[in-house]
């Protein structure tokens, strides 16, 4: 068997695009020259790893068997060409949006000051987008603000985050002992579902109050900051997303009748990801942060 790292280059890029003619244009490669690599791998492992639909192709169950260990062999691949020069590889983080807008910034710029040749790219969407980007292997790392139950994918805790219900400051509920049944007749405006904000929430708050009053879903929490600031609602975020608002007093924290809310934020990469040098210093960071 001679299967060449330029196959699996080939195989990798052809997944991700779904089509040759794409793949060529991204390997500087003329389509022929794509499609015969392919073919070749193909007929050296004997198996078909697309299925033919229409113009495209779509992986089949062979292709996703060897995607994570072609990925790993090209990192590697790419470990090793770095080993004689100053590039010290790359990193794909995705974060879900308290992390990735609130913590990350300020952990990535600490982070570059000790590996400032480290490229890094920073993706940040709700909690079910980075779990679904961690499994196709579209980034190396991600951190979620809920649990995630993909059992292909290793979930580490990581921290705690306090979550605050809190309200403009005059909002008939502010200074008051507030009762879980005051809280169901408010007017709630939360994260969308999907979001590791709004499952917290969900499971520790809202599953106590009898047909609560939802009156919005956003998929911003600066939105969310606004519309509460504005008297739409009340809501409930990560204190860190709020805590420079609280401390102006523009939003006010409203006491519950119960012990605070604190959720665990996880760290997740795919079990079969190859833990680079890069990856492995990020996660080593990360750890030493907890």
């Amino acid at each position: 068997m001679h299967i060449t790292l330029r196959q699996l280059e080939v195989f990798s890029e052809v997944l991700k695009s779904g089509s040759t003619t794409q793949a060529s244009v991204v390997l500087s490669l003329s389509q022929s020259a794509v499609s015969a690599a392919l073919a070749d791998l193909e007929g050296q492992l004997g198996v078909k790893l697309f299925d033919r639909v229409g113009k495209r192709l779509v992986i089949n169950e062979h292709g996703r068997l060897l995607y994570p260990k072609a990925l790993a062999l090209l990192e590697q691949a790419g470990e090793i060409e770095r080993l004689f020069s100053h590039d010290s590889g790359s990193l794909k983080i995705g974060a879900s949006s308290t992390i990735g807008n609130y913590m990350l910034p300020a952990m990535i710029a600490s982070y570059r000051l000790d590996f400032p040749s480290t490229p890094m790219e920073l993706n940040v969407g709700n909690t079910d987008d980075v779990i679904n980007a961690v499994a196709d292997f579209r980034v190396d790392l991600g951190l979620i603000e809920g649990p995630c139950r993909m059992t292909e994918l290793v979930t580490q805790p990581w921290l705690d985050d306090e979550l605050v219900v809190f309200a403009a400051p005059d909002n008939p509920l502010v200074g008051k002992n507030v009762t879980l049944e005051m809280l169901a007749h408010a007017p709630w405006i939360l994260r969308e579902r999907g979001s590791g904000t709004r499952e917290v929430l969900d499971h520790l708050l809202l599953s106590q109050l009898e047909d609560f009053n939802l009156v919005m879903e956003l998929g911003n929490s600066e939105a969310i900051k606004h519309a509460v600031r504005h008297g739409i609602g009340i809501s409930c975020l990560s204190r860190r997303v709020i805590a420079e608002q609280l401390s102006s007093g523009s939003l006010v924290q409203i006491q519950l009748p119960m012990p605070p809310l604190v959720r665990k934020l996880y760290l997740i990469h795919h079990r079969q990801k190859h833990i680079s040098n890069a990856l492995s210093r990020f996660l080593s960071y990360c750890r030493e942060l907890a």
